[in-house]
């Protein structure tokens, strides 16, 4: 994660406002944070399916009539998932399931209103500080990005299958945590911290940790993605052994076979949990107080949640729980990485 630094102030606008920026986008992050919690309602309420049209205008309103119903009802009968696994789903069941994918895809929509249009009314009043309409813009074409894998991860599932592909899932969670990211970085650039007032003597750290958690987040979408949560339901242990037999040992089933996902996510999550300590450890030697104490809670309640979700057979609060913590564990280390990585 590379260290942006902050605009110099007798470089910037006469008219720019940072702060009003910083606390926008801090307002954005919010945004997508929900979007990421409500996904992953939609993931395990197996609704993101419900909706086979991409219809970016007119599907944002939902169906408002019984004949409407009735043609949202038809279209989710000719898909892989209606066939295979819901035959006979009554229309009451499928509005269950619409509602969710319906609510995300509106929360996608909203998001981008609140980047875009604040972003022109910031650009025309000449209120965006020197250097930072560059960044702005990439996160804006990012999102628009986030859009279109979305649909590309949906229509994976539409033919021959009753899920996602769990490869385009962890491409779409990626994503959207990579906008929280970018969000949270860029407005703490515009708040300008004051630089650390101790030498850091292991910025390496910073970018170690955030590569190693990056892939534990691509392993958690492949394992929800491939429904492998359920593959055990107990914990250190799994199949009664620490390393259980019947695991497929090869890079294609490292990331396809289930039993073996599971294993590698909760694997990952021991070496996650201490080289997070580890890097709050450090963060908080730098002097950096209030994010190492984010970093080192959301590290400990992210285990918990996921040790808990495990043992419930992945019950869906713990599930919703374990995905909504794992986007804060994300801000946490942007905070953290963002101070540890502050010129001193």
């Amino acid at each position: 994660m590379a260290s942006l630094a902050p605009a110099a102030p007798d470089t910037a606008p006469a008219r720019s406002s940072p702060m009003a920026i910083s606390a926008w986008l801090l307002s954005v992050a919010a945004l997508v944070f929900i979007m990421v919690v409500v996904g992953g309602i939609t993931r395990l309420t197996e609704s993101g399916l419900s909706i086979v049209r991409w219809d970016v205008v007119s599907g944002t309103l939902p169906p408002l009539t019984e004949k409407a119903w009735a043609a949202a009802f038809q279209a989710y009968q000719s898909s892989s998932q209606y066939q295979l696994m819901n035959q006979g789903m009554s229309l009451a069941a499928f509005k269950g399931i619409f509602f969710w994918e319906y609510v995300h895809r509106l929360l996608g929509r909203l998001i981008g209103l609140a980047f875009a249009l604040p972003l022109v009314l910031f650009w025309l009043r000449g209120q965006i500080p020197a250097g930072y309409k560059p960044r702005l813009l990439a996160l804006l074409a990012l999102g628009g990005l986030q859009g279109a894998i979305g649909w590309w991860m949906v229509s994976s599932g539409l033919v021959g299958r009753t899920e996602v592909a769990h490869t385009r899932l962890a491409v779409h969670l990626t994503t959207a945590l990579a906008i929280i990211a970018g969000c949270l970085w860029t407005a703490l650039d515009l708040k300008a911290a004051k630089p650390l007032e101790k030498p850091n003597t292991a910025r390496f750290l910073a970018p170690l940790f955030a590569a190693l958690l990056t892939v534990q987040i691509i392993w958690g979408a492949f394992t929800a993605g491939l429904r492998a949560g359920p593959a055990s339901d107990t914990w250190p242990l799994m199949a009664g052994a620490l390393v259980p037999s019947g695991l497929a040992p090869t890079l294609t089933g490292w990331a396809n076979d289930p039993f073996t996902v599971h294993f590698v996510h909760r694997s990952l999550a021991i070496f996650v949990a201490a080289a997070a300590l580890l890097f709050a450890r450090h963060v908080w030697r730098l002097g950096a107080h209030a994010p190492a104490q984010a970093l080192a809670l959301a590290i400990t309640a992210q285990f918990a949640l996921g040790v808990l979700t495990v043992l419930s057979g992945v019950a869906l609060p713990l599930g919703v729980a374990h995905q909504a913590c794992g986007a804060l564990l994300v801000a946490a280390t942007t905070w953290a990485a963002h101070r540890s990585l502050a010129r001193t």
